[in-house]
């Protein structure tokens, strides 16, 4: 079984950053694209962001291109989220996702394995 944990959420001031990571265990996700999806209050989940494997291809949503860059490191099996000029409305918890093809996985249903959320909060 795998388990993915987020961490690095937290309350930032608008413009600032954060980075979050997701760690996976259980077992190495070998060939599996990893991802990004967050949920506000009262709106459906949305996806932000995905990599592949190698790295070599990544999918962001339009909300966030220019500010967001996903990225990973095989060895440590962590997959980042390094946000940049967070806006108030990135306010949400973010969760972190696998799957085997990174086409599918930017849709929820897409996803193998989810992670539990970390709250990112952005002060005006």
């Amino acid at each position: 079984q795998v388990q993915l944990v987020e961490s690095g959420g937290g309350l930032v001031q608008a413009g600032g950053s954060l980075r979050l990571s997701c760690a996976a265990s259980g077992r190495t996700l070998s060939y599996y694209a990893m991802g990004w999806f967050r949920q506000a209050p009262g709106k459906e989940r949305e996806f932000v962001a995905a990599i592949s494997w190698s790295g070599g291809t990544t999918y962001y949503a339009d909300s966030v291109k220019g500010r967001f860059t996903i990225s990973r490191d095989n060895a440590k099996n962590t997959v980042y989220l390094q946000m940049n000029s967070l806006k108030p409305e990135d306010t949400a918890v973010y969760y972190c996702n696998a799957g085997p093809n990174i086409i599918k996985i930017r849709t929820p249903i897409g996803s193998d394995y989810w992670g539990q959320g970390t709250q990112v909060t952005v002060s005006s």
